[in-house]
């Protein structure tokens, strides 16, 4: 690179802060944005309120986009398509999207090269705002990574806190099984992909998606062994149904298992967490150490 590697990250969340701090640790120039007013950011990163985000997109060489997309669409380039667009030292976007882009497939498998057929109005929006980051991309010539993540947990959001707090079920209906993503390798996947920016062209699909799809019972069975108590009773679909959320239906109406063993192979790295159990047992690990 000619420019000191820069990253701007669009949401300094769960993921995006791990993608911040990865970033940092690697040696680039990291800024992030938050919409929250007492938020405060890692050490070594800038923040930036989102309002006022375009400088910083002047300066940028890599942007990760990671707020979901709202009722007008992607926020981000809601707000910032224009200075997006003439950006003088972009380099790379990535979009962190999701395997509900996928839909409803039965049980059956999906890889990167599957044709999206969302079926829920959340994953119909990230169908949308993807193809609106690809469209950015191809108009500035700009590489795009498509980042679609499976269920997210790592520290702090996992089974365990679920049984923690008392709010852990085990709700049983066979063969909905799909996948998980740590944190952790959110971060170091992201950071690998940004890394290739030099041999990248057009828009890229990676699936970051353990290599296990479990059913969400099979999960919380495995948290409760790892803390040595006993697992909640298993409920019937149908009874557990009663009262769910629209969110927790949408849920629920749909099953897939994805792959991605394409990703790991283009971006040169296995997952550090290829399954829910050693992604698991790593957090309780984390959690003892640290008293």
């Amino acid at each position: 690179m000619t420019t000191a590697p820069h990253l701007l990250v669009f949401g300094l969340g769960y993921s995006g802060r791990a993608i911040a701090e990865a970033a940092r640790d690697a040696g680039f120039t990291v800024c992030g944005t938050s919409r929250q007013a007492d938020f405060s950011a890692p050490s070594g990163i800038d923040l930036i309120p989102f309002e006022a985000a375009a400088g910083a997109i002047a300066q940028a060489t890599h942007i990760v986009a990671t707020a979901a997309p709202g009722e007008t669409g992607d926020p981000v380039l809601a707000r910032y398509a224009g200075p997006i667009s003439e950006a003088p030292v972009l380099r790379w976007i990535g979009f962190l999207s999701s395997t509900g882009v996928y839909g409803d497939r039965g049980g059956d498998w999906v890889d990167e090269q599957a044709e999206p057929r969302p079926t829920s109005a959340r994953a119909t929006a990230r169908r949308a705002a993807e193809i609106a980051w690809e469209a950015m991309g191809q108009a500035r010539g700009t590489p795009v990574d498509l980042l679609r993540l499976a269920g997210i947990y790592g520290p702090g959001r996992s089974a365990f806190d679920d049984l923690r707090a008392g709010r852990a079920r085990r709700i049983d209906k066979p063969g909905h099984a799909f996948g998980r993503i740590h944190q952790a390798d959110i971060a170091q996947g992201t950071l690998a992909a940004l890394r290739q920016t030099d041999r990248l062209a057009g828009s890229r699909v990676l699936n970051f998606n353990d290599d296990l799809p479990a059913e969400p019972a099979e999960v919380v069975a495995e948290a409760a062994r790892l803390l040595g108590v006993e697992p909640p009773p298993l409920v019937p679909f149908a009874q557990a149904e009663v009262g769910m959320t629209p969110m927790g239906r949408s849920f629920w109406a749909e099953s897939r298992r994805v792959r991605g063993t394409r990703t790991q192979q283009a971006l040169g790295r296995r997952w550090l967490y290829p399954t829910y159990r050693e992604g698991l047992a790593a957090i309780l690990e984390a959690e003892q150490a640290q008293g």
